[in-house]
Order: C-alpha cells, then sequence, then structure tokens
C-alpha cells in the first residue's frame, strides 16, 4: 500500500538528519544541548567514541607536578617548576554539533591545567594587536616593538642583542621557527627538549629564521613578553575583555606566568605570562570554555554579530609553515596530509596540549570536540569513531 504524499513529507522530514540553520545557533552564558539525533549524530556511535575515550585515559599521574618531575620535562637541564600546577581531574570531553552541546563527559565544568593549549591563546593576542594596528606587519623584526625592559629586580632583558636575534619576525615566533638563542626567566632555549649532543647543540650556527621548525617553550614565553610590550597591559586583561567575555565564557578560567616573570611596566610589577605549562603555569581553563574557543575557531573569530578575531587573522593562522606543513599559527595543529587523524578531512584542525588537552575542530562536518586526559597515541582512533556517529552534512 502506498503512502499519501503528506505523509511521505513527515517520514522523510522526521528521518533526516538536522542541517545547520540558516541562521546559526549562538551560546549565551546557557548553552543549549541537543540530543544527538536532532543535530545529525548517531547516539550509539557517539557513545562508543565517548566509552573510547573514558578507557584510554592518560597513565601519566594526575598529581601534574609530580608528572612534571618523573617524565622527560623533569630531566631537562633547568628543569625546576616555576609557575604553578594543580592535579588534574578525570577524563572529560564535550562534543558541539552545529553550535549546540551533543555529549559531555567528565568534569566539563572543572578548571584544569591546558599546557600548551596556552598557546593558541596567546597567538590570539598577538592577533588582536595585529589587527588593531598595534603590530604594524607580521613580518616586521619583533625587536623593534621592546622598549628596555627590566625584571623586577631592576636587571635589564637583553634579549634580541645578537645580530641573529634580531632579524626575528613576529611571523617565526608565532610558527615556532626563530631558532632564538637566549635565557628567558632562567630557562635557556637549548635547555628545552635538549639535543643528544647538547654541546654540540650550543656550538652550533643559528639556523636562518623561517628554515628550520623547533617547538620551544623559552620561545613561546618571548612571544607572550613581546605582546606585554606591545599592549602595555596584562595579557590576561587583553584575553578576557576581547575574547574570553564577548564569547560569554565563565569567569573561572586563569592564566598564570612564573614567580620570576615579572617585568617593571610604567611604574607597576606586571606578570609575563606562559605560553604552557612546562615550567608550570599557563592557561587553567574548563572543558566548556575550551569548546567556547573552539566555536570562535570554527566559526573564523566570529561571535553573533562581532568579529571577535579578523577571518584574515584565522586564514592567517590555518596557512601552513613552510618548515612544517602540519602546523599553523601556535597552536594550530593541521591535518593537511591526513596523518594526524586519518580519518579525519584536510580542513579539519585542533589547539592540542600535553595531557593530552585537544579541542577538535572540523568546519566540514560543523564539529568542535573537547577531549581532555586521553592518551595522545588514542586521539587518532576517537576522532575515528566520533566522525562515525556523524549522518548529516
Amino acid at each position: 500500500m502506498s503512502l499519501p504524499a503528506a505523509a511521505l513529507l513527515v517520514l522523510s522530514a522526521a528521518a533526516a538528519p538536522a542541517r545547520p540553520a540558516a541562521t546559526p545557533y549562538w551560546p549565551t552564558r546557557e548553552w543549549k544541548q541537543r540530543a544527538p539525533a536532532e543535530v545529525g549524530l548517531d547516539a550509539a556511535r557517539l557513545e562508543d567514541a565517548i566509552a573510547f575515550a573514558r578507557q584510554s585515559e592518560t597513565s601519566e599521574p594526575r598529581d601534574l607536578e609530580r608528572a612534571h618531575y618523573t617524565t622527560a620535562f623533569g630531566r631537562e637541564p633547568f628543569n625546576e617548576a616555576h609557575g604553578p600546577f594543580r592535579t588534574r581531574g578525570e577524563v572529560t570531553g564535550i562534543v558541539v554539533r552545529h553550535g549546540y552541546i551533543a555529549a559531555q563527559w567528565g568534569e566539563p565544568d572543572r578548571v584544569d591545567m591546558t599546557f600548551s593549549g596556552s598557546k593558541s591563546f596567546l597567538s590570539s593576542v598577538v592577533g588582536l594587536a595585529f589587527d588593531r594596528g598595534l603590530i604594524p606587519s607580521l613580518d616586521a623584526p619583533v625587536y623593534q616593538a621592546m622598549a628596555p625592559t627590566f625584571d623586577r629586580a631592576g636587571r635589564a632583558l637583553e634579549l634580541f642583542e645578537s645580530p641573529h636575534n634580531k632579524t626575528i619576525t613576529w611571523d617565526h615566533l608565532l610558527r615556532q621557527t626563530s631558532d632564538w638563542e637566549g635565557t628567558l626567566w632562567g630557562k635557556p632555549d637549548w635547555a628545552d627538549r635538549p639535543a643528544e649532543d647538547l654541546q654540540k647543540d650550543i656550538a652550533r650556527e643559528r639556523h636562518a629564521p623561517g628554515t628550520v621548525y623547533e617547538y620551544n617553550d623559552s620561545r613561546v614565553n618571548l612571544l607572550a613578553l613581546a605582546a606585554l610590550e606591545v599592549w602595555r597591559r596584562p595579557l590576561p586583561q587583553v584575553l578576557a575583555d576581547l575574547v574570553m567575555e564577548p564569547i560569554e565564557a565563565s569567569r573561572t578560567w586563569r592564566w598564570y606566568g612564573y614567580e620570576d616573570s615579572w617585568i617593571v611596566l610604567d611604574g607597576a610589577l606586571v606578570q609575563s605570562v606562559s605560553g604552557g605549562g612546562h615550567w608550570g603555569g599557563g592557561m587553567f581553563i574548563s572543558a566548556r570554555d575550551q569548546a567556547r574557543f573552539g566555536l570562535l575557531s570554527l566559526r573564523r573569530g566570529r561571535w553573533k554579530d562581532r568579529q571577535v578575531l579578523s577571518e584574515d587573522w584565522i586564514r592567517r593562522a590555518l596557512t601552513p609553515t613552510g618548515a612544517q606543513p602540519t602546523y599553523g599559527f601556535m597552536n594550530y595543529f593541521l591535518n593537511t596530509d591526513g596523518k594526524l587523524w586519518p580519518a579525519a578531512p584536510p580542513a579539519a584542525f585542533a589547539h592540542i596540549g600535553a595531557g593530552a588537552n585537544i579541542i577538535y575542530v572540523d568546519p566540514v562536518n560543523d564539529l568542535v570536540a573537547v577531549v581532555r586526559w586521553i592518551d595522545p597515541k588514542a586521539a587518532a582512533e576517537f576522532v575515528k569513531r566520533l566522525l562515525a556517529s556523524v549522518q548529516g552534512p
């Protein structure tokens, strides 16, 4: 027996997965939730991905200060922690599709360290300065923006005196291709992830900026200090006023530096924050606020009727680095070659920190997923299972 045309339309509408609304949904302080099926996700397969994440907790200690001293970081020279640590929570995550929360697990409101996830917030405050003309060009040498700088003991910070260091631009620091040499906050550049032949590495000739990618937290902290010099106000205040308040994040996040990363600025002591938790500090934030930042990234820097970060800045951040095509600006990890997540589209990217702390952003599937304290080796399989739940465009 054939059904009436009207009935066929009803059945078709009921079976079809939801499409993004013509006017996208924007979370307010209260973030709306939808059942997985309402946003085009298969509930059983989504639950499978969540169960896998729960079962794949990192083996590192929950006491993160202990983890610092008992893992590779603790065996580095000059390894003393100078910033705060906090014991972490359980495996946690949030899945957002079409702007709505489709699933969450663990402790999504718990404020935890995010380690190098902090770098994405750091590059954002640099982007805000660039968007406002405080940094006229990303190809300008950074030293030109640096005034004479003194720590709280009155010691001058001589950071760009060498001919090599004078050639380093904002783009080089953002892409971790500067090969800056020096010491900042008691941490020499060579002490971070030291080379096997350390003396040879210290004595070598510097690579031309832009030619070699090297992940290095001393140089990241240099970028944070340079951004502080440009803004002439604490970076957490800049981030709060121009990013976190506009996206209606909570007021529970904190961004820390080190006990010795204070400078004299306009007659006051100001802390220069760190771009990670390598030696403690960095961004302490909830998974829910991480998801808001992920949604901001997904929507090209826009939140409601406000362009928080320019679309031009997001485009630059997602442009592959010549010396490392799977990396954009810090800390945008790109899936351009499909090696990071073979199941994900090439346009997918993520903000990643140790832990692992991952904000997965997928423009093709209109999807954001935060997963925290998962074994990094399990991340690709989690993404594969997550994407298996996607039913709709």
